[in-house]
């Protein structure tokens, strides 16, 4: 970019529209279509995504006088992608009352509405859905905003779209992982809870590698989360239970390459997981090459939960 440009971007990027204003005024060759219309750097940004990124209300409706809402970037995000993204509220409302698309896709097939979930936007995501933005939309690894929701892990926002659209939790993305799956990797509790309490997923559902929730929760150290997954009932639900909660996680599935709940907290290193898993029964076994979950600890604390398994197992023979 020239230092002129920079400078008309810097101005939009700090919300200063009085002084962009008079920068237009003094420069008659740049007139405001003529910049709006304009893609800078190499992200192909136009002023309208800067003004909407950095939530400048009054600087975007200056620039809507004479720019086309649709503008997309190299990317072919929007400026209502910007917005929703960052959760500013205002612009989002102000862009779709200026015909803003709320299904317009971006590289990679994400939508406005998937981007506002990639926080803790409510508001965003309930103005977007009222204006007709498609929850069930799938990016191109198969992820739909519900899903992508339930890694950021805002329990409102996941239990307002259960509302809304209440079999959008019947998805899975390209490698055949659920929503479940994403909560217990990403250590979401108050997600997994409400996962299981209002999703009928089914007992230790495999991805395409063969990885449970239950494995997904215990080699990421989330060991609040795989005793969830485990229990057999809850105290004080009321109701038909048909989830996780009263089926129970299986202790002894396998994955595609034959390890267990076990392998997979050694390899995290996880020494609570590991005490956990053997606490609860689960015995140290061979994957398909041989391997021994015990040959993958390499933390002191993580041998030293097999060394007292051990020791408390002989005493009790």
């Amino acid at each position: 970019m020239s230092p002129e440009e920079k400078r008309i971007v810097t101005l939009v990027q700090e919300g200063r529209l009085q002084l962009l204003q008079e920068e237009l005024q003094r420069d008659s060759s740049s007139s405001l279509p003529a910049l709006a219309a304009r893609h800078y750097g190499r992200s192909g940004d136009t002023l309208l995504h800067y003004a909407a990124r950095h939530g400048h209300l009054p600087v975007l409706t200056y620039l809507l006088e004479a720019a086309d809402v649709r503008l997309t970037n190299a990317d072919y995000k929007t400026a209502l992608h910007e917005a929703a993204s960052m959760g500013h509220r205002d612009c989002v409302r102000h862009l779709l009352g200026r015909g803003a698309a709320a299904d317009s896709l971006k590289k990679g097939d994400w939508t406005p509405l998937m981007m506002a979930c990639t926080r803790k936007n409510i508001d965003v995501i309930k103005d977007l859905i009222e204006h007709a933005a498609d929850p069930k939309l799938k990016n191109k690894d198969g992820w739909n905003s519900f899903h992508i929701a339930c890694r950021e892990g805002d329990p409102a926002v996941i239990s307002y779209l259960l509302d809304a659209f209440p079999d959008i939790w019947m998805t899975e993305s390209n490698i055949k992982r659920t929503p479940l799956h994403t909560a217990a990797m990403h250590g979401c509790h108050d997600v997994v809870q409400i996962l299981l309490e209002r999703c009928n997923y089914e007992a230790d559902c495999k991805d395409s590698c063969g990885v449970t929730p239950f494995m997904d929760a215990v080699q990421n150290g989330h060991l609040q989360i795989a005793e969830l997954l485990i229990e057999k009932k809850k105290e004080g639900h009321v109701g038909s239970l048909s989830t996780l909660l009263s089926l129970g996680a299986d202790l002894n599935s396998r994955d595609s390459k034959g390890r267990s709940a076990l392998h997979m907290a050694c390899s995290g290193q996880h020494a609570g997981c590991v005490d956990f898993l053997l606490k609860s029964g689960l015995k140290d076994s061979a994957d398909v090459n041989g391997t021994f979950a015990e040959q993958l600890a390499k933390k002191d604390e993580v041998k030293k939960m097999f060394a007292l398994f051990k020791e408390q197992d002989k005493n009790i023979k």
